[in-house]
């Protein structure tokens, strides 16, 4: 049912954890009815420096979120805007019919976490 790379995923988690004074922050979901998922980034230069996420939910919801990192980690804001839910499914290998919708929270998570820092980023510029 699973692949080896969404089980791997899945059991070693990449970048689980929080960043002290993320530079943005994306949540989506509801701990208390289903799968959570709360990154964290950290911008420089332009590019996610660090990218690391908090979740709760199943084993794909967890792998897929893994995996964006991964896949996340280095790019520029824009190249990270651009990583597709299918771009997830890939890197794993495939996931079950049942399962797809698990890829769409790790990447909304990611967006928001982006459009959080460029708010934020936004909001501190200063006119001279």
């Amino acid at each position: 049912m699973y692949t080896p790379q969404l089980i791997d995923h899945f059991i070693n988690p990449r970048n689980a954890g929080v960043i002290e004074d993320a530079d943005g922050i994306g949540t989506i979901g509801d701990p208390e009815c289903g799968d959570f998922i709360r990154i964290h980034i950290r911008v420089r230069e332009n590019r996610l420096q660090g990218v690391t996420f908090e979740a709760c939910g199943c084993p794909a919801s967890i792998a897929t979120t893994s995996v964006l990192t991964v896949l996340a980690l280095g790019t520029t804001l824009k190249e990270a805007l651009s990583i597709a839910e299918s771009d997830v499914v890939e890197a794993l290998g495939g996931l079950p019919e049942a399962k797809i919708h698990c890829s769409n929270l790790g990447t909304a998570a990611l967006r928001q976490a982006i459009a959080c820092h460029l708010q934020q980023k936004k909001s501190n510029f200063r006119y001279l």
